[in-house]
């Protein structure tokens, strides 16, 4: 009998390829039913939907979940660990498009393209010099986490002639210079920074981190660039920030929730450019992150402990479990 892993999502046929013959494939669930087949999986290979105590009452046999993505705010670790089941992302999948698609927001917000389409559509005339665009050389790039994302980021600013300041209270600091500043606190990343980029995970713990205060403690005319999590924003204090004129401009490709209603007022904005969750949605993206879910969950159902496993601890239970302890 082959690995039982069930699938939250339809399985393109470009991605079939990775899917080896050993793998009984399971999913995806229906509309009446979103977790329908996760009874009999052993592995799941997780998308959006919530991993937590309900959907794993639903999944008696399951050791392990497989993010395709960076992000694991929607599995509850404590959970998996308690009961036994791996929880692993694919932290490498991600990093380029997702990158490159926070300097194209970084740039949109800069060059403020929104309001320039919108001004050329309207027929106002007098375009050249109605436009104030932030010249980014010799501006100052602010990192809010300094992951794989948010250094590909900051190559790209310093190539672009900005200087780069970051903020990770979890590295040490051999992990900025020379590639960026080290700022000591998130304060003084607000205060230098002409735009802000963020690239943190999301949690419990940081959730509205960027509210009325925090962009106030921001540069006035500063950008403001979020590709991590849509609920680190509170939107509304965006907006007021906005509307203030104390933040020059916006890029967002989350938001909370997602997708957003067409008439929430951040998507009639000419100062915020806003997509819909696609930053690493590319072909070669998708095929990282979906090759290494499934590659992981064969691994483990396998008995072989995977390379990027969350929570550790679990591992011994996991064993236990494939075991038939």
């Amino acid at each position: 009998m082959g690995y039982r892993i069930w699938f939250e999502r339809r399985v393109s046929p470009e991605l079939m390829p990775f899917v080896p013959s050993s793998v009984d494939m399971l999913g995806p669930g229906r509309d009446d039913d979103p977790l329908a087949g996760i009874s009999a999986a052993q592995a799941a290979i997780a998308a959006r939907l919530d991993y937590d105590d309900p959907l794993f009452d639903r999944a008696p046999d399951l050791v392990g979940v497989f993010r395709t993505g960076i992000g694991y705010d929607t599995v509850d670790l404590e959970a998996a660990t308690r009961r036994g089941i791996a929880a692993c992302n694919v932290p490498q999948g991600p990093t380029v498009p997702t990158a490159e698609h926070s300097v194209a927001l970084l740039l949109a917000a800069a060059k403020h393209l929104v309001r320039s389409g919108d001004r050329l559509r309207a027929g106002t005339g007098n375009y050249f010099s109605r436009h104030g665009a932030m010249e980014l050389d010799g501006k100052t790039l602010g990192l809010v986490g300094y992951g794989r994302i948010a250094r590909r980021v900051g190559t790209v600013g310093q190539a672009l002639g900005m200087a780069v300041l970051a903020y990770d209270p979890y590295l040490p600091d051999e992990a900025f210079a020379p590639d960026a500043e080290r700022a000591r606190t998130l304060e003084e990343l607000l205060g230098r920074s002409d735009a802000v980029s963020v690239h943190i995970p999301m949690s419990a713990g940081n959730a509205r981190m960027f509210d009325a205060g925090t962009f106030a403690a921001m540069k006035k005319g500063a950008v403001f660039v979020n590709a991590a999590r849509g609920g680190l924003v509170d939107h509304d204090a965006l907006i007021g920030a906005l509307d203030g004129g104390h933040l020059s401009s916006a890029g967002l490709d989350v938001t909370d929730p997602e997708p957003l209603n067409p008439d929430h007022p951040l998507l009639h904005r000419s100062d915020v450019m806003v997509t819909p969750h696609i930053a690493s949605a590319t072909p070669e993206a998708r095929e990282r992150m979906f090759s290494g879910a499934v590659h992981q969950a064969c691994m483990v159902l396998d008995g072989q402990r995977p390379p990027h496993l969350l929570n550790p601890d679990a591992w011994p239970g996991v064993l236990g479990r494939l075991a038939g302890d």
